[in-house]
């Protein structure tokens, strides 16, 4: 067996056994006995049933979905970018998702039509979604007028820049109440998933790794440099949409149902890199998503076990990775 698939089955195994300790740690530990019977349809106490199955099952799925989904998309922008510090949310669809929240939660009240029935029908999730792909449109819109991918690039950070400062103004205006709502979904949270809500998170996160295994032999291409990918044939802009597009179903779906998940997608892929030590999309692609899906389940575990928000245990994992990785690392590209 070689080193690269070795590595992929210890990565696999450590997955499945993160996912089951997942469902077994919380505030009432249940047996690992109890989780089997429960997920194979055994002889298990209905207690530990009902919490596995209604609770702790939709969670773990929740964060497999998400660690896969950030890890990706993080992956296709630092390479797009040819940015070691790029990552799901550098073109704002973060900002754009924190938009659309806050125009639900904040603006909606000071505007009187958080009455309305189209309002209370949307939601916080179909809120972030309509400001991610808001973002996308403009994206989408800009990448056609400007070849230099460094000035998109720019401009991202510059339109996420400009839609922090609305939202900060409507966070002014607000209420305490409804100042409260919009910060704890900023902290970012996998429980709030139920099963309906997985059930329209599962098919456009499944779409965006599609569309994120469909651009891996272009991503290669992009390592050594556009002018040289459109030499081999390669239609740049196309591929630009297409890795767009993959971001924004993958990040902008977790950020309106998870709320903001900062640092999988940012430093997961330099883990993939240091771990499997190749640069090859072929290699890299399933390797972040395994590591992002690992990681989060790690971090949910932790932000069980010590009861803090998602984001405190992401942010406290990731930002070492990325001191390191820069600090050693000075060319990864």
């Amino acid at each position: 067996m070689s080193r690269t698939a070795l590595l992929f089955t210890l990565l696999t195994l450590l997955t499945a056994a993160l996912f089951i300790g997942d469902l077994a740690v919380g505030s009432v530990d249940i047996p690992l006995r109890e989780v089997w019977a429960a997920l194979t349809g055994g002889n298990c106490d209905p207690t530990y049933a009902t919490i596995i199955q209604k609770i702790r099952l939709l969670k773990a799925l929740t964060a497999l979905l998400a660690g896969s989904a950030l890890a990706a998309s993080g992956l296709q922008m630092q390479t797009l970018f040819r940015n070691p510090l790029a990552g799901p949310y550098v073109l704002g669809i973060s900002s754009g998702a924190s938009l659309g929240v806050a125009m639900f939660l904040l603006g909606a009240p000071l505007l009187g039509v958080a009455g309305h029935s189209f309002v209370q029908s949307l939601g916080i999730a179909g809120a972030a979604w309509i400001g991610s792909a808001l973002v996308l449109a403009i994206v989408m819109a800009v990448s056609r007028r400007i070849k230099d991918i460094m000035v998109i690039l720019i401009l991202g950070m510059m339109f996420s820049s400009g839609v922090s400062s609305v939202v900060e103004i409507l966070q002014y205006l607000s209420n305490e109440s409804a100042l409260k709502s919009f910060v704890i979904w900023t902290m970012g949270s996998l429980g709030d998933v139920t099963g309906s809500r997985l059930a329209l998170m599962l098919p456009a996160v499944a779409a965006g790794l599609l569309l994120a295994v469909a651009v891996i032999k272009p991503l290669n291409l992009l390592l050594l440099g556009e002018n040289y990918a459109r030499t081999m044939g390669l239609n740049i802009q196309r591929t630009r949409s297409l890795i767009f597009l993959s971001t924004v179903l993958l990040a902008g779906t977790v950020t309106a149902f998870c709320g903001p998940v900062g640092f999988i997608g940012l430093a997961v892929p330099h883990l993939a890199r240091m771990i499997f030590s190749s640069a090859d999309h072929r290699v890299l692609m399933p390797a972040s998503m395994l590591s992002g899906a690992a990681l989060l389940l790690i971090c949910d575990l932790l932000a069980k076990t010590l009861t803090l928000p998602i984001n405190t245990i992401t942010a406290l994992m990731g930002i070492p990775v990325v001191i390191f990785v820069v600090i050693r690392n000075r060319n990864l590209f």
